[in-house]
């Protein structure tokens, strides 16, 4: 890494030092769920319908049981519920026949389940299973390309220009961490770029441009 990178790290770990994951979940398949309900949808509208949910869903056992016309009830405040209710009773069925009821450590098999793309897996995978993986989402590509690490335009480039970048042990905290400043900062529409602790390493070109 060069020095500005380095910068970049430690300014972020000063001030995001102990970010955890923004989906609320106990156990591996409750994030998967929490995963899939999150598509177009924010965390924290997530997180409210799932502190409910969760009470009743523990593993694919239990959605199988209650029903898919039953989870589109409880799931319903969210945008694309139908498809999100067949993903998820879909991927419990697959789960069942297919992983013994366990959620799969490995990305191909992950991104095999209905509601899985590659964000997805990769969030799964670094959050329950400690496998390295840097998950793009529009916050960390946006944060990513105003910072000069990547001119990437899809999420797959932006991915393979960070892990080229960065080393695999960081890749996690970069995940929480980009999406932290993208939210709070880095803003898609008038970014905050005045109060950015960022600023003396960020491209001058990018200087409140909201690109």
């Amino acid at each position: 890494m060069d020095k500005r990178i380095k910068e970049i790290l430690h300014l972020l770990a000063g001030e995001y030092p102990h970010i955890g994951p923004a989906l609320n979940h106990k156990n591996p398949f409750q994030l998967l769920v929490a995963v899939i309900l999150s598509a177009q949808t924010t965390d924290q509208q997530v997180n409210k319908v799932t502190e409910k949910l969760f009470t009743r869903i523990k593993g694919p056992a239990d959605i199988l049981e209650m029903g898919s016309s039953w989870l589109e009830k409880q799931i319903r405040t969210l945008g694309l519920f139908r498809r999100k209710s067949q993903h998820i009773y879909e991927t419990s069925l697959q789960l069942m026949e297919k992983h013994g009821g366990c959620v799969p450590h490995t990305r191909g098999e992950l991104q095999n389940l209905p509601g899985i793309g590659r964000k997805s897996a990769g969030v799964i995978l670094s959050t329950v299973f400690g496998v390295p993986a840097l998950a793009v989402d529009t916050h960390v590509a946006r944060v990513s390309r105003r910072l000069g690490l990547t001119d990437g335009s899809n999420p797959y480039v932006v991915e393979e220009d960070l892990c080229r970048l960065l080393p695999p042990d960081l890749w996690t905290m970069i995940h929480r961490r980009f999406i932290a400043h993208g939210r709070k900062i880095c803003r898609a529409r008038k970014p905050l770029c005045d109060e950015c602790f960022l600023l003396p390493h960020c491209p001058q070109n990018f200087f409140g441009s909201g690109k």
